[in-house]
């Protein structure tokens, strides 16, 4: 196990500090997602409850700019399998911006959203050249960059035959999940990015779970994270939601 893999883990699972609880209860936030979003969101409810420090301002809102204060605000956006409405959605929900205060704004896609057959230099495009336009248009937000969540995976031999029956399997999907984030890597500077897909994919013992397709590792959901092999169980959900408010807090600085 490397040195970088064990301080992920250590990090997902770590308590926050009192100061990045400081920072967090200083910064609005609006976030809009779906499905494993909604994870979460539970994961930060429960890091609540369990942290008498950590007291945030939880809203739903598709109107982030009428929410007054320091706040997360959340919303669902579009409809899963189609990433192109999350973009339009969320693309709306910010036309106002976050208000005179501006703050942090960042949106998912789902795992659904993209199949072994998604053309992901294109999905691709389209994310960051809408991200450019709001920036232009927004230019007191700041946007942070989420990676694709992933699923677990199907035995080799099982997708084997899904493939000469010439049928979809997780470890294609994967690939494209993968392949997206490495995008969003290479274009984004890690202090932008909250790497969804990296906590899902580090167990609790700091291994990754992955396959390997020809000289690539694959990364896929750990399945200590999960129940039905795509969302999030209560250890998955709060893993997450601590290293999205770590992400966050570092973004206040």
């Amino acid at each position: 196990m490397s040195p970088a893999t064990i301080a992920e883990a250590a990090s997902t699972h770590a308590a926050l500090g009192d100061e990045e609880i400081r920072k967090l209860a200083s910064i609005k936030v609006f976030f809009g997602h779906k499905s494993v979003g909604e994870n979460v969101i539970d994961g930060i409810k429960s890091l609540m409850a369990n942290d008498s420090r950590l007291k945030l301002n939880l809203v739903r809102s598709s109107e982030p700019a009428s929410v007054r204060g320091p706040a997360f605000i959340d919303a669902e956006i579009g409809e899963n399998t189609n990433p192109d409405s999350k973009n339009a959605a969320f693309y709306s929900d910010l036309r106002a911006g976050l208000g005179s205060e501006g703050g942090i704004a960042m949106y998912k896609y789902c795992y659904v959203d993209i199949t072994g057959s998604t053309n992901v230099p294109r999905l691709f495009d389209n994310y960051r050249r809408g991200i450019e336009s709001l920036r232009a248009a927004h230019p007191d937000v700041r946007f942070i960059h989420v990676t694709v969540p992933l699923t677990t995976v199907e035995p080799a031999a099982k997708a084997w035959v899904k493939d000469i029956l010439g049928r979809s399997t997780a470890r294609a999907a994967n690939a494209k999940r993968n392949e997206f984030n490495q995008l969003l890597r290479e274009t984004y500077s890690p202090g932008s990015i909250f790497d969804l897909a990296t906590v899902e994919s580090t167990r609790p013992d700091g291994s990754r779970s992955y396959f390997k397709l020809g000289d690539k590792q694959i990364y896929t959901l750990a399945e200590e994270y999960t129940a039905d092999g795509g969302h999030l169980n209560a250890m998955g959900s709060e893993a997450a939601a601590r290293q999205l408010l770590i992400t966050l807090a570092n973004a206040a600085n």
